[in-house]
């Protein structure tokens, strides 16, 4: 009697231990992709059908007589050199490493952590005008499928996955709408976007947008699904009102560069300078996961999307800029 009752519970325990394991496995293709190599998130909230998202009117004010309405292209190819490291020059100039996750780059050819202003000004670059800046972002990856090249498995820290290849990069220059605006100086550092957005207190520092390139009227802080054909995008605006002084800044490298006001009013104390805005396009299958390489503890939102540059136009090519917007023509360089 005392083996049956044995046996009986045995029986019971592995019906509901496979009940239990089917509604785990449930649960889990119920969420959708899920992200490979034990890596934590993102999570299924972290993405959106594109049509899901609702047409947000034109955030570009038109200029007026007082502003600058050019742009210039600066044409510096899509990365096709692999220019790939775990750097990040601004942030953590000095220090291999620095960004813990992978960043892509176009323009000089040359700059890692180790850069100064003396070897970004003599390196090769992509960008056809001559412009040996520096622009550069965390790489987007598939989880679904491992990472076999040098920078798809040294990333480390929850860092995983196939590299997505850049299918478009756009450099832009934008002027001010409510002033003319003056140069850079050359060296200028500057970032957008906030890294750690997923575990700030805020959302001010979030400026990424994602979209779909066949949906321009639609941009969400979210992973877009896209529908087949499209281009998945991502949008970064950097900050252009300069206080004047200083290159490199103090409290989270922000302080010498700032946003405009709503109008385009640069705040008090600082001068409006050419407007960077960075546009990556993506060719993404529908419906594969994929994912923004961050700190571990931001979960790859991508609200933590970001991006740094470094100004290495010489004085005269930088002039050129700024005539072209401050005259209010489309130039390409």
């Amino acid at each position: 009697m005392g083996n049956e009752r044995r046996l009986l519970t045995l029986v019971i325990c592995l019906v509901l231990g496979g009940g239990l394991l089917a509604a785990v496995l449930g649960a889990s293709r119920a969420a959708g992709p899920q992200p490979a190599h034990g890596s934590a998130g993102p999570a299924p909230s972290d993405y959106v059908d594109i049509k899901d998202v609702p047409p947000s009117p034109d955030a570009d004010r038109a200029a007026g007589a007082e502003g600058s309405a050019g742009s210039v292209v600066v044409e510096c190819g899509r990365n096709e050199e692999g220019h790939y490291n775990e750097d990040n020059l601004v942030v953590s100039p000095g220090l291999r490493s620095g960004a813990h996750h992978t960043h892509a780059y176009v323009g000089n050819l040359s700059a890692d952590a180790m850069s100064t202003d003396e070897s970004l000004g003599a390196a090769a670059t992509s960008c056809t005008g001559g412009d040996r800046s520096t622009y550069y972002w965390p790489v987007l990856r598939r989880t679904d499928r491992p990472g076999t090249r040098p920078h798809e498995t040294s990333a480390g820290h929850g860092n995983a996955g196939e590299i997505l290849p850049e299918a478009s990069v756009r450099v832009e220059f934008r002027g001010n709408p409510v002033s003319k605006v003056v140069p850079m100086p050359r060296f200028l550092r500057g970032m957008t976007g906030d890294a750690v957005a997923f575990t700030a207190d805020t959302d001010a520092d979030v400026r990424a947008r994602w979209g779909c390139s066949g949906s321009p009227d639609r941009s969400t802080t979210r992973y877009p699904r896209c529908p087949a054909g499209d281009r998945v995008t991502r949008t970064l605006a950097f900050p252009s009102c300069w206080n004047g002084l200083d290159t490199i800044g103090a409290a989270g490298h922000r302080s010498h560069l700032l946003f405009p006001g709503e109008g385009g009013a640069c705040p008090r104390g600082t001068f409006p300078v050419p407007e960077l805005r960075l546009t990556v396009a993506y060719e993404v299958p529908a419906g594969a996961p994929i994912a923004l390489d961050s700190f571990p503890e931001q979960r790859h939102s991508p609200r933590t999307d970001h991006a740094m540059f470094v100004n290495a136009m010489t004085d005269r090519q930088m002039v050129g800029v700024v005539d072209c917007l401050n005259t209010g023509r489309d130039c390409r360089t």
